[in-house]
């Protein structure tokens, strides 16, 4: 296999193949370091390279192979970050200038366990700041393209970390959810995105703000490279005292053998109150239709519970504040204009509104779990439309008619508020060739058999070799 293919190969081959010596630990690195140095002035998806840190640990990792030592399950892999989770002595910023020299001197335990099994920090990606939007730019580091089109966004907020796995800069990418921050750049850029459980991964250390409704999860171009991943990184950590308890019923990505066959499936357009480009909707209901193929029973649903966009932004914006609220004072200037204005609001939320939203997040999870009661997974389209220009927050209008501020992502964010596991399967390409996901939400703690319907979609409908054209 040439040198440069090997930055295409899935996560679990590659392990494989370093763990019998056909390919290099060093090679794979040379391999993804030499797609970043050539694509990255294009796409800005990272925004620190460490190349001189993950050839020494290539050296150390072929070292390893060659004495015989005992592997970890991703020895010798490549792993980009998103600036958001820290990663101990290299620079993480959040995408802000005011922590534009920060270097923790702790990684976040999702980065500590990828390193314990073997997988190479290649560097950080980038990420608006502090998270707060859809799209992925910021006063730093400024915009990250999407490699299917450089004139349009990636999504966001782990906007970096989708557009380097879609152009094979690393096979596996650390994200983080907050509202659909996962899975919006996933399905704008034709990958796979995981949006564990809430607690399924521990958070800290980190930054503040949104942990309330933020996750951390793989992005990847195969879902059992994120399932790998996720065996990897979940599990209980006393440093974040939301965590889980270890799962029983085997390994994720074992969970991806499984078959779906018989599973009840609701399908629902557009959750009862969503609007949707006619593009997405016409891949996403052809994508619904194969589930019957896939011997499933699918069911079209409206869902009763009401559009929860309030609650979750003025708990966002609350918990913002909370966090960054001070830096309104002297370092306005500073900051993104759109996340001064969620500042703003949040700083106008009285603390019997934010109890009040608290109290509809909960009405909102019994709504939720008691319609998923019903059914194994509910599958949706991931976003509304399909990717846009750079240099918008947002889209205001959508098939003509406005939009409110996250219409366009009406399907990810009510999933934060209740802590279902969910995903995004990349379906197709509109006529203009942009990837469109679509969305699989399983039961609370369900990943397994979230995985598996996106393995066995995956495997009716495979996506891997539909690549950019960035070459």
């Amino acid at each position: 296999m040439a040198t440069e293919d090997l930055a295409w190969v899935p996560a679990v081959d590659l392990a494989e193949l370093i763990r019998r010596k056909a390919a290099s630990p060093v090679d794979v690195v040379e391999a993804v370091l030499a797609r970043i140095e050539r694509l990255n002035p294009r796409l800005n998806a990272f925004c620190t390279v460490i190349a001189e840190e993950a050839r020494e640990a290539a050296v150390a990792a072929e070292v390893s192979v060659m004495t015989g030592e005992s592997l970890g399950p991703l020895h010798g892999v490549p792993v980009s970050v998103k600036d958001l989770v820290f990663t101990r002595r290299v620079l993480t910023t959040g995408g802000s200038r005011l922590f534009a020299d920060h270097v923790p001197e702790e990684d976040a335990v999702c980065v500590e366990r990828l390193k314990g099994a073997g997988a190479i920090l290649v560097g950080k990606t980038n990420t608006p700041e502090f998270g707060h939007k859809g799209v992925t730019d910021n006063p730093l580091f400024g915009i990250t393209r999407n490699p299917w089109d450089l004139a349009l966004t990636p999504g966001g907020s782990s906007g970096g970390a989708g557009a380097a796995v879609a152009a094979g800069m690393a096979p596996l990418a650390v994200g983080t959810d907050g509202g659909g921050s996962i899975r919006i750049p996933a399905a704008f850029c034709g990958i796979y995105g995981l949006k564990p459980s809430f607690g399924r991964v521990p958070q800290n250390p980190g930054f503040p703000g949104s942990q309330g409704v933020s996750v951390t999860g793989p992005m990847t171009r195969t879902v059992r490279d994120a399932a790998l991943m996720l065996d990897v990184m979940a599990g209980p950590d006393d440093r974040d005292r939301h965590s889980l308890p270890a799962a029983g019923g085997g390994s994720f990505l074992k969970a991806c053998e499984a078959g779906i066959a018989g599973l009840s499936v609701a399908w629902s357009p557009d959750l009862g109150h969503g609007r949707v480009d006619p593009q997405v909707d016409d891949l996403c209901r052809a994508a619904a239709e194969r589930f019957e193929s896939l011997g499933c029973h699918v069911e079209v649903v409206t869902p009763s519970w009401d559009d929860p966009e309030e609650i979750f932004r003025v708990t966002v914006a609350a918990e913002t504040h909370a966090a960054w609220g001070h830096a309104l004072a002297d370092d306005a200037e500073r900051l993104d204009r759109s996340l001064v204005a969620l500042l703003r609001f949040g700083g106008t939320i009285g603390v019997e509104s934010y109890l009040r939203a608290a109290q509809r997040r909960e009405e909102l999870w019994g709504e939720v779990q008691r319609f998923l009661a019903r059914f194994d997974l509910l599958i949706t389209p991931t976003v509304a439309v399909p990717p846009f220009a750079v240099g918008r927050p947002g889209l205001k209008e959508i098939n003509g008619r406005p939009a409110s501020p996250l219409g366009w992502i009406p399907f990810t964010f009510p999933f934060n508020l209740t802590g279902q596991p969910a995903a995004t399967v990349p379906v197709g390409f509109t006529p203009s060739g942009l990837p469109v996901g679509l969305q699989i939400v399983g039961r609370r703690h369900g990943e397994r058999v979230v995985l598996a319907a996106s393995a066995a979609f995956e495997a009716a409908a495979p996506w891997i070799e539909h690549r950019p054209r960035l070459d």
